[in-house]
């Protein structure tokens, strides 16, 4: 097996056609898809990046990093976080989705990011935590737009925002992102990464 990464726009079509179908098992589109440029899940603003675990040419596991400036507490910082995380259903509980968000944790601080932060579901904690991800308590993100906010926090959802600090300056101000909002503001096709 091996780890593959390429911008999402440019990830060969064998392999983004596999993506798409694990994605679509995992959430299911409301409506069918309208057509060219559909194939892309993401906003290109966001620079998003694919990162496939593959087996003799089948994708085990895909996710998708994003990335975008953050200002918080009057501090700038590039922050990444993870997207649209997935796993081949008939493998799951092997590790290979583990493995693949380690590797993107370690991709994103070689990648020069400051800090690591997404939002999961609350029961897939202890799974972002085995792959070396920390809980920030009491912390949410604010997706959507400045216009048209999607806080994390808002019924139905119940999340956990996940973190980690890779830069100097990001570590010194750790504690300025527990328990605070996180005014991430991605946009209105990745409302909330």
């Amino acid at each position: 097996m091996q780890i593959l990464c390429f911008p999402e726009a440019d990830t060969p079509a064998t392999l983004r056609a596999q993506v798409l179908d694990l994605q679509h098992q995992a959430w299911p589109p409301a409506e069918p898809s309208p057509g060219p440029g559909a194939a892309l899940t993401h906003d290109p603003a966001l620079h998003p990046r694919s990162m496939l675990l593959v087996d003799e040419g089948t994708v085990v596991a895909a996710l998708d990093v994003l990335s975008k400036p953050l200002v918080h507490a009057g501090r700038r910082y590039r922050a990444g976080g993870l997207s649209t995380v997935v796993t081949q259903p008939a493998v799951r509980g092997r590790g290979y989705g583990r493995r693949l968000v380690a590797a993107a944790r370690t991709a994103m601080a070689a990648a020069g990011l400051d800090l690591g932060v997404f939002t999961c579901d609350r029961p897939l904690e202890p799974f972002y935590r085995s792959a070396g991800w920390r809980l920030l308590p009491g912390t949410h993100l604010i997706g959507g737009t400045p216009r048209c906010p999607l806080p994390s926090d808002r019924p139905p959802f119940d999340k956990v925002t996940m973190a980690d600090f890779f830069s100097a300056e990001a570590r010194r101000h750790h504690a300025a992102f527990r328990h605070a909002r996180l005014a991430l503001y991605p946009g209105t096709i990745d409302k909330l990464w």
